[in-house]
């Protein structure tokens, strides 16, 4: 197949190579998939670019709030590489395959300085049929005028997972309006108990074959009760309600979480890396 020089910006005139490139690998694209699936190509309403080496099928980048590699040999990882430096970083994380990300980065990483964090050994699993426990009944969709007592276990999450306040920098504006989207679109779960927050878990990303769960937290004092198991078999549930199976990634050095996803059925089907800035 004739290549291209090097990458190239993809537009809606490219969707359909796209769908077929992100549609070959749905768990490992789901990120980007559900962004494309909802508003295409053009870079303003996708917040990022798309880039192809050759074809998209051949390979293919993301590049906005985080750089996604999701296809492509070593000639295209270069391609992006170069692209992405020309840009200069603005993503706050490299994330996606780690046979992807891990050799991104060994090309970016004399340019762009020293990452905040590297994790590079994150599994990433699904679910193929139902929760092999039950799931928890009091789990359930969080209201709007729940977000404050929400929010405390939303951002205790956060700091325990990426080591940093989200609310650093603007007082928390901005991860608050994230979280009430959440929400609104009614992919915020969690179970109460007087009031406060003892599980909780969100839907990040949701293409049209799978849902992506992040921010799975159960509450300090109710850990080791089975709280998380039992969650987040409620949210795959919820997922399969809408025809989409529920998938997940989690540190490797996190056993307990592992165990857990393991418990409710999920296997892992390949390896995330995350470098975080």
């Amino acid at each position: 197949m004739l290549r291209v020089a090097g990458a190239r910006l993809l537009d809606d005139r490219h969707r359909s190579g796209v769908h077929d490139a992100l549609d070959a690998d749905p768990v490992a694209s789901c990120m980007v998939a559900a962004r494309v699936e909802a508003v295409g190509l053009d870079p303003w309403r996708l917040g990022g670019e798309l880039w192809s080496y050759g074809a998209p099928a051949d390979g293919l980048c993301f590049s906005g709030a985080n750089l996604v590699p999701l296809r492509g040999e070593r000639a295209a990882i270069r391609a992006f590489a170069e692209r992405a430096s020309r840009a200069g970083r603005i993503c706050s994380s490299l994330v996606g395959r780690a046979e992807l990300v891990m050799p991104l980065w060994d090309e970016l990483s004399a340019g762009w300085g020293p990452p905040r964090e590297i994790r590079a050994d994150q599994p990433l699993m699904t679910l193929q049929g139902p929760p092999a426990i039950p799931p928890d009944p009091q789990v359930r969709h969080v209201r709007l005028d729940e977000l404050d007592r929400y929010l405390p276990a939303a951002v205790a999450m956060f700091t325990e997972e990426v080591g940093v306040d989200p609310r650093d920098g603007d007082g928390g504006a901005g991860y608050r309006a994230r979280v009430a989207e959440l929400i609104t679109s009614g992919r915020a779960f969690a179970r109460f108990h007087e009031g406060e927050v003892v599980f909780k878990a969100e839907i990040g990303a949701m293409s049209r074959a799978v849902g992506q769960i992040q921010g799975v937290w159960v509450h300090p004092a109710w850990r080791g009760h089975g709280l998380g198991t039992a969650g987040t078999a409620s949210v795959a549930v919820a997922l399969a309600a809408t025809g989409r199976r529920a998938s997940l990634y989690v540190n490797a050095f996190n056993s307990p979480a592992r165990t857990a996803y393991r418990r409710v059925g999920f296997t892992q089907v390949a390896q995330f890396a995350t470098v975080l800035f």
